[in-house]
């Protein structure tokens, strides 16, 4: 399945890259929107039309088109949201010759069928789309698609079924496989996915309590608590739904449920013949998604464009391009772009034959934090990056930020292992959905001060130190439970004493692979032995692109909860925690000695000179 395939290929890129030297240096470069087509018709709109699938379904769709005759290149966009609030921009692209397609996804609002976020039916819905849309008076027959989070998925679903009229894709902040990041995330259900399932239990939008989906529910912490979890559909409110239940159920990748609605896999990729132009941002939910199928494409895409992807990464949450200031920390001027005038220029070249260059553009634009400027590269990961392991230490106290614990390049020598007490009852706050933010750089000292997380900050910086890219982990830990959950966090320490959260590593330790040296494994579960030391390859969802300033520390921090923004693991005996009734309290100990070196790999890019 594409965890395992995902993980294999970032190795051996990263392996390749250190080893051969290769130094493509980046270059201080935003993503340029330049020219693109002027605002030049007025739009008609032709709304709730619809349009049949082959076993007979029917989809409600608004379309946008030029007041002029002739035919224009068209755009899909499939949502659940309601595609009637998808008009502004649909307007904006039809004022320059384009004609956008809005469709309610199957099953929600006014569309026929029934409503599953992952039903394999996805998949033909989109190629029916595409065909039907090229087949309309006013479409010259080339159809690209855009569309941001779940409207990602649809766009790499339709892909996927080589659908003949499809010529270039936008996926915006998608999700990659469903184990990786969304339901869950390496084995771990997140929080904010089981209030999305609520919200979109049913044909309508649906308040999962006070505050509902999108304001995140005031009782969301109690009503977490409850097990066993296959019942929160009961414990939330929400409408009643088999495909909940299947989520819970199914919990490995391969399970028919999700074997039905995967793409990720070298077969499906290499079914994909059109281009790719995706973003995402730093402190995205959805992250994963956008280097894993840059990488994936570069390598089994079904025709010379499609092995050309672009990436573009930024210094945003889900909601990218938005604003310059997250939690707090303003990042300047050059944190929004034009990002709607450069999907033009895209599709100009792709649906209008326009050669306007952008083929020339580098592939790559990443968005470095601290400096607060673009880079453009010829490559994901940055080919200059030197991948350096840095230790943890300590004399066996690294609890909290009071500890001794401590970060270095120097590989550890006889120390005694860390312990903490992980107690589902008092999990590690999250710090997560302050102040409306679900993520971005908020200060994560509070929870640092606990006994329960262990913490590891490198000597002040006497110069900068530039990371750029993705972040793994080698931990030898051992655990008085049958299962339990290893969570690891990277951040900014100030001098003022503020930890900036920067992203995180995850895994639910029945997904340890020991085939594959512990790395994760969506298709099977290996339990674990109590208090015995295992090694567990952990690769961080979340990179970074961030300049750790002079004076500054390097901080990585160690739990087995963070909480609300993941559910708990209620380290029970079983091979689905989702069923369990109970929690355990549970002993942890990390290593760190010459036998057992626990490590971070991080993306060190070199100082220009």
């Amino acid at each position: 399945m594409l965890s395992t395939f995902f993980r294999t290929v970032l190795i051996y890129c990263t392996a390749f890259l250190a080893l051969t030297g290769i130094a493509v240096v980046a270059v201080a470069q935003p993503p340029q929107a330049g020219d693109y087509s002027p605002a030049t018709f007025e739009v008609v709109e032709e709304l709730d039309r619809e349009a049949p699938m082959r076993d007979g379904i029917k989809l409600k769709i608004d379309i946008f088109r030029p007041k002029a005759g002739g035919r224009f290149p068209a755009v899909l966009q499939q949502t659940p949201y309601n595609k009637s609030g998808q008009a502004a921009r649909a307007k904006n692209f039809a004022s320059r010759g384009y004609v956008i397609v809005n469709v309610d996804s199957r099953g929600r609002f006014e569309s026929g069928g029934e409503w599953d976020p992952f039903c394999p039916e996805h998949k033909t819905d989109g190629y029916d789309l595409v065909e039907w849309i090229a087949d309309q008076p006013w479409c010259n027959g080339n159809v690209g698609t855009y569309g941001l989070s779940y409207m990602g998925w649809t766009q790499w679903w339709t892909a996927s079924q080589s659908p003949p009229a499809l010529k270039a894709i936008v996926p915006e902040v998608a999700p990659p496989d469903h184990f990786v990041n969304c339901p869950y995330q390496n084995g771990i259900l997140v929080c904010w996915m089981v209030d999305w399932a609520g919200a979109l239990s049913a044909r309508l939008p649906h308040s999962a309590g006070p505050g509902g989906y999108g304001g995140f529910a005031v009782n969301r912490e109690a009503a977490y608590s409850k097990l066993p979890y296959i019942d929160f559909d009961e414990t939330r409110n929400y409408k009643p739904t088999a495909w909940w239940r299947k989520w819970i159920e199914q919990n490995t990748a391969s399970g028919e449920y999700w074997r039905a609605i995967a793409y990720q896999t070298p077969e499906s990729y290499a079914r994909i013949q059109v281009p790719s132009l995706a973003i995402s941002g730093w402190f995205d939910a959805n992250f994963p998604g956008t280097p894993m199928n840059y990488l994936a494409m570069k390598q089994y895409g079904g025709s010379p464009a499609a092995r050309r992807p672009r990436i573009v990464i930024g210094p945003w949450e889900h909601i990218i391009n938005r604003h310059r200031i997250a939690t707090g920390v303003d990042f300047g001027e050059q944190a929004i772009i034009d990002w709607d005038g450069y999907v033009l220029r895209w599709f100009d070249h792709h649906l209008k034959g326009i050669d306007n260059g952008v083929l020339e553009d580098p592939p790559v634009h990443v968005f470095v934090m601290g400096r607060n400027e673009w880079r453009a590269a010829e490559d994901w990961p940055l080919p200059e990056t030197r991948f350096t392991k840095y230790y943890l230490h300590s004399d066996g106290n690294a609890n909290s930020s009071s500890g001794t614990g401590s970060l270095s390049t120097q590989p550890p020598a006889e120390e005694p292992p860390d312990r903490y007490v992980y107690n589902p009852h008092d999990p590690t706050p999250s710090a997560a959905f302050a102040n409306g933010h679900i993520d971005g750089p908020r200060d994560i000292s509070e929870s640092a001060a606990r006994q329960d997380v262990l913490v590891y900050d490198s000597p002040e910086l006497t110069e900068d130190v530039e990371l750029v890219g993705p972040i793994t982990a080698r931990l030898f830990a051992a655990t008085s439970a049958r299962d339990t959950d290893w969570m690891i966090r990277l951040a900014d320490v100030q001098p003022d004493g503020r930890a900036l959260f920067l992203g995180e590593g995850v895994m639910r330790a029945r997904h340890r692979d020991p085939e594959r040296d512990g790395a994760f494994n969506a298709d099977k579960l290996s339990m674990i032995e109590p208090d015995e030391a295992y090694k567990y390859a952990i690769e961080f969802w979340r990179p970074t692109g961030n300049v750790f300033a002079r004076g500054h520390r390097i901080r990585i921090e160690i739990s087995s909860s963070y909480y609300p923004y993941y559910l708990r693991n209620p380290n029970a005996d079983g091979d689905n925690i989702g069923l369990a009734t109970s929690f355990q309290t549970a002993k942890q100990t990390i290593f760190h000695d010459t036998k057992h070196p626990s490590h971070v790999v991080l993306p060190v890019i070199p100082v220009s000179n």
